[in-house]
């Protein structure tokens, strides 16, 4: 299947599934023509999650996210609102570029905002792993420890590996972020301390700038 191609995974035709869906396209066509052209309408769903490309009514719960000094404790500040919405226009960006991104993840049993998780393509040469795809997830915190990050994380995994045909993923963060690095293990990554890097955009003395790198081949992927 191409990137490029409409997909929906759940196990049954669900009233929710298909409403988001319509009102997904409802506002992708709200968009100018050129961004609809590319923007592909593709939605992930698990049991419990629905992943997403980013819509209008996304931003204030995503902003409050990324306003969260918990939620951004592993990141080098927290955003302004401003900051948030510049955010989703690159990740729009994204989508429409590569057929893909980190999606806007919302509960199905009551449409609550959870956050956002997905894959991207990593192309700065300045990380020593470039170019590469990485899994990340980022979620509010009403929504910590309940088993979402690596449900949702495990669909988009999927969606790389058996629709886009990819080889490997990666994931990375800073050395402290040990719920992190718990995610990565329990979706079966694997960390090479020789693959440990200083992550190229932050100062040199920041606390934050020594990150660990996973990796997770298309073969060891348990599906």
């Amino acid at each position: 299947m191409r990137p490029e191609s409409a997909a929906l995974y759940t196990k049954a035709g669900s009233l929710s599934t298909f409403l988001w869906r319509l009102f997904w396209i409802a506002d992708a066509l709200s968009q100018p023509l050129a961004v609809r052209k590319k923007e592909p309408i593709m939605i992930l769903a698990t049991p419990r999650l629905l992943l997403a490309p980013w819509t209008e009514r996304d931003l204030a719960p995503f902003a409050a996210l990324n306003a969260d000094p918990e939620v951004m404790r592993y990141f080098p500040k927290t955003m302004t609102a401003e900051e948030s919405n510049a955010l989703v226009d690159r990740l729009r960006g994204m989508w429409a570029d590569h057929g893909y991104g980190l999606a806007a993840v919302r509960r199905r049993e009551d449409d609550a905002f959870v956050g956002m998780v997905g894959i991207q393509k990593v192309l700065n040469p300045a990380y020593p792993f470039a170019p590469a795809v990485e899994v990340g997830w980022r979620l509010a915190k009403a929504f910590w420890r309940q088993g979402y990050a690596s449900e949702a994380a495990r669909a988009a995994l999927a969606h790389g590996f058996d629709v886009l045909g990819l080889a490997e993923i990666v994931a990375f963060t800073a050395v402290p972020n040990l719920p992190s690095q718990a995610v990565m293990t329990c979706l079966g990554m694997t960390r090479d301390p020789a693959d440990d890097f200083l992550h190229p955009l932050l100062p040199e003395e920041h606390p934050l700038r020594p990150h660990v790198l996973y990796r997770l081949k298309r073969d060891d992927f348990q599906r």
